[in-house]
């Protein structure tokens, strides 16, 4: 499936980044906002003590995703319902070896051209659903995964606002007989629970969210291509097939495409 720009993720997190810069503008200091120590405790503090309850790879693989909650490859799950009777009432017309000469325009969707390889191949029905389903489950395992570290980042990035805040008070502390520097001890004692707070509640957080809005949507197409490969091996009715595959639909979504 072709890529497609997520606008709601992209609209909430620039809106409310916006917001906010607008408010720092309205203030009359925005570069009051910006404390090198403050970014180095926060950002580098959160990144590396997400790392202790993880691996390099899985981090680095969970910040790959955070782009994909902007970009992801559309595929609704009625689309994946008239693809699968599509193809379902192909091979009742001309048999399921007829479905080899399709697969090649599947290319784009990697897990329905594994199916209907598994179909093409012979294989019984049983062994079909058991194959995709454990196929399934193991990438809604890795992104929930993926999400889970994020959402662990959101816990961390507040936790490091804080202790930065404790570091600036220690350091505002130590030289009241200076005045000159209780300033710059209080930006970063302020500055890092602010910055905390942002990337907590307005990065993390909602795109783990985000991800496990979109896993669960991936899990229910593949959930269909599933069904609907087994139905093909067993050599069933197509009607049956559209009549069972909208039991997984809401009644909004329903198809019709046998009428």
């Amino acid at each position: 499936m072709s890529p497609t720009v997520d606008f709601a993720t992209l609209l909430g997190i620039s809106g409310a980044f916006a917001m906010i810069a607008g408010a720092m503008v309205l203030g009359g200091q925005p570069s009051a906002f910006l404390d090198i120590p403050a970014v180095l405790i926060v950002i580098g503090g959160t990144f590396l003590v997400t790392t202790v309850s993880f691996s390099l790879g899985e981090v680095g693989h969970a910040q790959g995703l955070m782009f994909r909650a902007a970009v992801y490859h559309a595929e609704t799950q009625e689309n994946a319902v008239l693809q699968a009777l599509y193809l379902a009432d192909l091979a009742r017309k001309r048999g399921r070896l007829a479905l080899q000469n399709v697969t090649d325009e599947l290319a784009d969707a990697p897990f329905l051209h594994h199916a209907i390889s598994l179909v093409v191949d012979g294989l019984p029905a049983e062994e079909v659903e058991r194959i995709l389903a454990q196929d399934t489950q193991a990438t809604y395992e890795r992104h929930l995964r993926s999400a889970g570290i994020l959402r662990r980042a959101g816990e961390v990035a507040p936790a490091m606002g804080l202790i930065g805040t404790l570091v600036g008070l220690v350091q505002m502390l130590g030289n009241l007989d200076d005045p000159s520097t209780i300033g710059p001890a209080m930006a970063v004692a302020l500055l890092t629970t602010f910055y905390g707070a942002v990337l907590a509640n307005m990065v993390f957080t909602p795109l783990a969210t985000k991800l496990e809005r979109n896993a669960q949507i991936e899990s229910v197409v593949r959930q269909i291509y599933t069904i609907g490969a087994a139905s093909i091996s067993r050599q069933e009715n197509p009607r049956r097939l559209e009549m069972l595959l909208n039991t997984v639909l809401a009644p909004s979504q329903r198809v019709d495409y046998f009428s």
